[in-house]
C-alpha cells in the first residue's frame, strides 16, 4: 500500500512540473509559443529574453513554485516520520519528479525548459541557508558577465562546497543531491558552454528595447 501511495505522489508532483508555464503565458498573452524563438526553450531565460521581464518574472516565480511545492506536498501526506532518511529521501525524489515534469512536460508534447528555475524552488525548501549564499554567488556572476548560463553553471557547481562547508549538510542522501545538480546543470548547459567558448552566447538585456 504504502509503495503505490508513493508512486502516486511522485507523479503528482511530476504532473505539477509538466505545467508548461512558459509555453501556456506565452500563447495565452502573446499568441507565441517561446519554443520557436530564442534558445527554443521553454524556462524563464527564454520568456524574458524573447517577451520581456513583465512575462519572464511571472514564468521563474511559477516554475520556482513547481519544486518549492513539490517538496512541500511530501510534508502533508504523512508517510514517513519528518527528519529521518527515508522522509528527506522522498522529499528529494518529489522534487525530482518535479523537475523531470519540466524537463518533460506531459501538457507540452515533451518539449521543456532546461530545469534550472524548478530545480531552485526544490533547493529553497530542502536547503534555504545553501540557496541563499548560492544565489549571491548567481547574482554576482549576472552582474559581472550579463551571462544567465554561466551564472547558473558556476551557483550549482558552488552548490555542493556551500552546502557542505558552510550550511554544514551532513546527511548523505543531500549532499549526493548537490553534487547530482553541480553535474546536472552543466550537463544541460552544453550549448551554451559552447557558444561561451566561441564568444557566440547571448547576454542578458536587463531592459527591453
Amino acid at each position: 500500500m504504502l509503495f503505490w501511495t508513493v508512486i502516486a505522489c511522485l507523479w503528482g508532483a511530476y504532473m505539477i512540473g509538466s505545467v508548461p508555464t512558459a509555453v501556456w503565458i506565452g500563447k495565452w498573452f502573446h499568441g507565441i509559443d517561446v519554443r520557436d524563438h530564442g534558445s527554443g526553450n521553454a524556462g524563464a531565460t527564454n520568456t524574458i529574453r524573447v517577451l520581456g521581464f513583465k512575462t519572464g518574472i511571472p514564468v521563474l516565480v511559477i516554475d520556482g513554485l513547481k519544486g518549492y511545492c513539490a517538496v512541500w506536498v511530501a510534508s502533508l501526506t504523512g508517510l514517513f516520520v519528518q527528519g529521518s532518511d527515508a522522509y528527506i529521501n522522498f522529499q528529494l525524489s518529489m522534487g525530482v519528479s518535479a523537475v523531470l515534469g519540466h524537463l518533460f512536460p506531459l501538457y507540452a508534447g515533451f518539449r521543456g525548459g532546461k530545469g534550472v528555475a524548478t530545480l531552485f524552488g526544490v533547493v529553497i525548501a530542502l536547503y534555504p541557508l545553501s540557496f541563499l549564499i548560492v544565489a549571491g554567488v548567481f547574482a554576482l556572476v549576472l552582474l559581472l558577465t550579463r551571462f544567465v548560463s554561466l551564472s547558473s553553471i558556476t551557483a550549482a557547481i558552488a552548490f555542493p562546497f556551500v552546502s557542505v562547508f558552510v550550511a554544514g549538510i551532513d546527511t548523505q542522501s543531500l549532499i549526493l543531491f548537490t553534487i547530482i545538480i553541480a553535474v546536472f546543470i552543466p550537463l544541460t548547459h552544453q550549448k551554451n558552454i559552447l557558444r561561451l567558448i566561441k564568444g557566440e552566447e547571448s547576454k542578458m538585456v536587463f531592459r527591453k528595447k
